[in-house]
């Protein structure tokens, strides 16, 4: 091992860290409990809703209308069963008008009407059996929540001659709430032990298998007290939990895999504990914080959009990255400081290997796999190519539509009344749009507009108005269902309506329309974002042009099978059956733009594993295909087996029985092991075979910027000209160090 100086700044970090590692347990162990106390309750502050745009004249209408006409926003619905016999029998009329009353009594309710005193045709399904009472539960989403928790369980049930069952927004949200956070204790319960064994078959040790779970853990709580503060400020959503768990739990494991296997290569190479965690830290600590750094750009692009239910995502993964690394790069080094050799006891085994041996080399198979990969280059990078793209074909066919009661399961109430009600009621049901008019107008103008609207093609008819000063409101009632192109087409022909005041269209298919434009207006500064900074990182750690456009082209091919899998299966309903949801027949908006952050975060982050390895091999021989074989080798099976343990703890949160939490476990799951078994292992070192030499070519004066400014995982400082251009980087490792996966299967010890 060549004896070195840091870089100042490194060194006083690495003494920072390794000056007092009781203490710094101590502290870390303090301040998680802190974050314990702090977080505690925080799912009970979030909510269910987030995908509409504030800033739309959809969510202008929507609120105009709950201050001037809060009746004419039901967001609870009694859906009351009489059975075989009639709505309109005087037994079940004067038991509906006792529930009617007794609704209107509770406090926090208002806008109470029903089918039996209205007389409505769409308040009464087609049958004649079913009918509905509707009102408003008032106040934030939490306050709705309390007030549907206390008037609930009178409602539902028998009543004499019917039953009721409770649904609407407001159920639906509610519902939603509390099965997402029953699924994800579910899904820790599922994860965690699965990812143990996982970390005891890769580490071999069982004491070092703990520790990346001790990461996790403290990522993951300190992450729930972030998010704890900042409801106090603004909104956020209850699925950024489901995001908080994998990736607290993922890439604590990835940093941990890294930082780990870098402290066992120095202690076989004769290093004592505090220079291999000295090492480690001016080495693998360096390109762990880069790594984090790349995955919370990806997450930050989301805070671009207005949609809360996005800005919560970035706000617990930037959360949650940052603090697996702060971990991984404090708490870490301080206790393998204090375990030295001893990170390797416990090695369970042992108990399976009695007997044998092997005499390969750890990483063979990987080295010939890259070897076999760059002899047919041209082949692999078509082939693979080829594969992707066609996987992601399905997605050219996608609907884009909103989160609705179909994000339930089937026996769920809230999503069994909505189902009765799009089955049974004419008309769609929840696919009205309501228009407000603003301004000073008298009866013949409010009739001459009424009628342009009926005269619309996609109109069934209109209702209203109901004036109140110089505000009225009108709900127009489509032909399609709630959200399909007829009515959105209808939205914007509304919108274009002439009239002597001003109109505001609000509705479903109006929060659709105006969260589509709002994202795709803001898609392209977000992407550009993205793009921008991740060729900035890359080009720091490799101080080559081609390396970070190759990059940035290869993670974004890489998702591909993602985005086609989920249109084909969550779009299409292909495997419904099988994972259990009801399919709506579109994708709702966010949701893609969320699986494409996460997944390129992600998928940079193993790029990072790997590129930072070939460039240090590069730095140091010169030899481009070397390299190239040499990174396989020594990160195939770490990048493998830190994606297996990810797409485990993905599957877990994926088996939710709320679709949307499915729909995000279940992609990211396959994005992930695509992009490690397949674009990293055939795809970049086919690419990298092709580009050749040209692959590390940068002008002169990025060169020099390079030389100042960038990162790597090197140390030792080569003179110009040797090694072809070679910079900075350590001698590699003893080959014998470490043990990778197989690349013909099977986690092995990483030693």
């Amino acid at each position: 091992m060549t004896e070195v100086n840091s870089p100042p700044r490194v060194g006083r970090w690495t003494r920072l860290v390794t000056a007092r590692p009781r203490l710094s347990l101590l502290a870390a162990l303090v301040l998680t409990v802190l974050a314990v106390l702090a977080g505690s309750g925080v799912a009970d502050r979030l909510g269910a809703g987030g995908w509409e745009d504030p800033a739309a004249e959809s969510t202008y209408a929507t609120k105009a209308l709950e201050r001037e006409f809060p009746d004419s926003q039901p967001n609870l619905l009694l859906l009351v069963d009489a059975g075989s016999a009639s709505v309109d029998d005087p037994a079940v009329t004067a038991e509906a008008n006792r529930l009617t009353a007794r609704l209107a009594a509770e406090r926090g309710v208002t806008g109470v009407g029903s089918y039996w005193s209205a007389k409505s045709p769409a308040l009464r399904a087609e049958d004649g059996h079913e009918a509905l009472i509707a009102a408003r539960i008032t106040g934030d989403e939490k306050q709705m929540g309390r007030t549907l928790d206390r008037i609930a369980p009178s409602l539902r049930g028998t009543h004499g001659p019917v039953k009721v069952e409770i649904g609407g927004i407001v159920a639906v949200r509610h519902e939603m709430q509390t099965i997402i956070q029953e699924d994800l204790t579910r899904a820790e319960m599922i994860a965690l032990p699965i990812t143990l064994l996982l970390l005891v078959m890769v580490f071999g040790s069982a004491i070092a298998a703990l520790l990346p779970l001790g990461i996790g853990i403290v990522a993951i709580l300190g992450t729930n007290a972030v998010l704890r503060g900042l409801t106090e400020f603004t909104d956020v959503s209850v699925f950024a939990m489901n995001l908080t768990t994998a990736l607290g739990l993922g890439l604590a494991i990835d940093y941990a895999l890294f930082i780990v296997r870098r402290f066992r290569e120095e202690l076989t190479a004769g290093a004592d504990p505090s220079t291999a965690v000295a090492t480690t830290l001016r080495t693998a600590g360096r390109t762990v914080l880069f790594s984090a750094l790349t995955v919370a750009v990806s997450l930050a692009a989301m805070l671009l959009f207005p949609q809360y239910f996005l800005r919560s995502f970035a706000y617990a993964g930037m959360a949650v990255v940052l603090l697996a690394a702060a971990a991984a790069l404090i708490l870490l080094p301080a206790a393998l400081l204090l375990l030295g050799p001893r990170v390797n006891s416990l090695d369970l085994r042992q108990l399976f290997r009695r007997g044998r041996s092997s005499s390969k080399p750890p990483g063979t198979a990987w080295a010939r796999g890259a070897a076999l990969v760059m002899r047919r280059a041209p082949f692999f990078a078509l082939a693979t190519t080829a594969v992707l793209v066609l996987l992601g074909l399905p997605f050219l066919g996608v609907k884009f539509g909103t989160a609705d009661d179909r994000q339930l399961p089937a026996s769920a109430e809230s999503h069994v009344v909505q189902q009765h009600l799009r089955d049974g009621f004419p008309g769609s049901p929840g696919g009205g749009l309501e228009v407000l008019a603003e301004g000073k107008a008298g009866p013949a103008q409010y009739t001459a507009y009424k009628h342009r609207v009926a005269a619309l093609p996609e109109v069934l008819r209109v209702d209203g108005p109901l004036v109140k000063g110089d505000s009225a409101y009108f709900t127009v009632q489509p032909r399609g269902e709630a959200v399909d192109a007829g009515v959105q087409h209808l939205v914007r022909e509304l919108r274009a309506t002439k009239a002597p005041f001003d109109t505001k269209v609000t509705g479903t298919a109006a929060v659709l329309v105006d969260s589509k434009h709002a994202i795709g207006e803001r898609l392209p500064w977000a992407a550009a974002f993205i793009v921008i900074v991740t060729l900035l990182l890359v080009f720091l750690l490799t101080g080559s042009i081609l390396i970070p456009i190759q990059a940035v082209l290869l993670n974004a091919l890489s998702l591909t099978a993602m985005f086609g899998a989920v249109v084909w299966v969550f779009q299409d309903g292909h495997l419904s059956g099988l994972l259990g949801f009801t399919s709506p027949g579109s994708i709702e908006t966010t949701l893609p733009v969320l699986m494409f952050c996460v997944a390129f975060g992600l998928s940079m982050d193993y790029g990072v594993f790997l590129l930072s390895r070939i460039k240090e091999e590069h730095d140091r021989t010169g030899d481009h295909e070397e390299a190239i074989r040499h990174g396989l080798q020594r990160t195939g099976g770490l990048i493998t087996a830190a994606a297996v343990i990810l797409a485990v703890v993905m599957v877990a949160i994926g088996t939710s029985r709320v679709t949307n939490t499915k729909m995000l476990g279940l992609g990211i799951a396959l994005a992930v092991l695509m992009d490690a078994m397949i674009v990293r292992s055939l795809l970049v070192p086919a690419v990298m075979k092709l580009t050749g030499k040209a692959t590390w070519w940068a002008p002169k004066a990025l060169r020099r910027l390079h030389d100042r400014f960038g990162l790597s995982e090197g140390e030792v400082k080569l003179p110009r000209g040797a090694g072809n251009g070679a910079t900075s980087h350590d001698a590699p490792a003893d080959e014998n160090g470490e043990g990778m996966a197989d690349a013909s299967g099977g986690l092995r010890s990483i030693r």
